[in-house]
């Protein structure tokens, strides 16, 4: 049985995300609001930490060299501002926390490159989230016609005025 806390804590959990290890490469597609503006930023890097898999407070901590200096960012998997994560490089490591790449660089810092099916390991199927989708297009669909039809009676109620009019000056 479930408490209460759990209940209210599904709730706030995404239905899927990417399965996302120690070592791997990924681009994180983050949601960035800037005064009334809304863009998406990418930042890429390597993946040296994961924190509390099962949880919907699970988190990945990503390194990237910027300008020769290291960088490291925190996601939370299930926050709304991240939209996306991808795979795009699978790494052989031991470790969970990988502190020891904090201190190499070049080509110390390389990691063995291990095959992975990029596409099933980035490719997540949110039902609900699809189901959302589908029910909003069908809505936009349905507000789209509803404009149509209401602009083709109105522009056959000019026309009637029209011929009205002419017919009048006969």
């Amino acid at each position: 049985m479930q408490s209460v806390i759990q209940k209210i804590e599904e709730k706030f959990k995404k239905g899927a995300v990417v399965d996302v290890q120690s070592g791997d490469t990924v681009k994180v597609h983050q949601k960035i609001r800037e005064g009334n503006k809304e863009r998406v930023q990418i930042f890429q890097g390597m993946v040296i930490r994961t924190d509390r898999k099962g949880s919907h407070t699970s988190r990945i901590t990503v390194r990237r060299i910027a300008s020769g200096v290291g960088v490291e960012k925190s996601f939370l998997l299930h926050s709304p501002l991240v939209l996306k994560i991808e795979v795009t490089k699978r790494s052989k490591v031991r470790r969970n926390y990988l502190t020891y790449m904090r201190e190499r660089t070049g080509k110390a810092a390389r990691l063995t490159s291990v095959d992975f099916d990029r596409q099933s390991v980035n490719e997540i199927r949110d039902l609900k989230a699809e189901e959302e989708a589908a029910k909003l297009a069908a809505e936009t669909a349905a507000a789209a016609e509803a404009e149509v039809a209401a602009k083709a009676a109105e522009e056959a109620e000019r026309e009637a005025k029209v011929q009205a009019a002419v017919a009048a000056h006969k």
